[in-house]
């Protein structure tokens, strides 16, 4: 895959008009990150992306939509399964019978939550869940990893483990993401791309490079603003 191609996205619920020719290019094996106010349609783009939308004006191409991974803002474990049972139920399909144990397990290693292979979620908190999912989806390792605010309602120091869990995982991984905030600093910490998104209709505002030699931070929050 080089790359997954966004062209002239546009989207109407009824008489609303959500998007409004969005374009984005998301290089291969880079973090591109969809930056914008709260209701501005990032999701909506994402729900286009992975087909849950299928009326709408544009095209989006460079990828196998059957070879996608979604982190989501809640976990969507499955209470009455085990965590091995939650992983396993998603990753059978890739795995043979006879590597599909060790995956788990050294997946789970991986996060330092190799001891939680036989709890149910129900005895897990919300960040470790949070962790189960995160790992599920790179287990996964499809074409393309979504994150849709996967951070969004965790504390400070949950969030920093599953940002950590995130960095480890992708170096080894190698995905395309396309990871939706609206949170600055983790725009900043995660992303090789930002596209800044404006209030409804959408559009992009910007498409910056997130360089540290740039004062990036400040550029981004003054876009932000106005």
């Amino acid at each position: 895959m080089d790359g997954i191609l966004i062209n002239n996205i546009s989207k109407k619920f009824n008489d609303i008009e959500v998007l409004k020719n969005v374009s984005m290019k998301c290089e291969a094996n880079n973090v591109t990150c969809i930056l914008g106010p709260s209701g501005c349609g990032k999701t909506t783009l994402l729900n286009i992306i992975t087909e849950s939308i299928s009326d709408y004006d544009g095209k989006v191409q460079g990828y196998d939509k059957n070879k996608v991974a979604f982190i989501f803002q809640e976990d969507r474990l499955i209470e009455w399964l085990t965590i091995y049972e939650n992983l396993s139920l998603v990753l059978k399909r890739k795995f043979t019978k006879e590597s599909l144990k060790k995956d788990i397990e050294d997946g789970l290693k991986s996060i330092g939550m190799e001891k939680y292979l036989g709890f149910y979620p129900k005895e897990l908190s919300g960040g470790m869940r949070q962790r189960i999912s995160i790992l599920r989806a790179f287990l996964y390792n499809g074409d393309l990893l979504i994150m849709d605010e996967p951070f969004k309602s965790l504390d400070i120091r949950n969030k920093k483990l599953l940002i950590d869990d995130f960095k480890r995982l992708r170096i080894k991984n190698k995905n395309t993401v396309i990871f939706v905030t609206h949170d600055l600093e983790e725009a900043i910490e995660l992303s090789d791309k930002i596209y800044v998104f404006s209030d409804k209709p959408t559009k992009v505002k910007a498409e910056i490079m997130n360089d540290s030699n740039k004062d990036v931070k400040n550029y981004i929050r003054n876009l932000m603003l106005e």
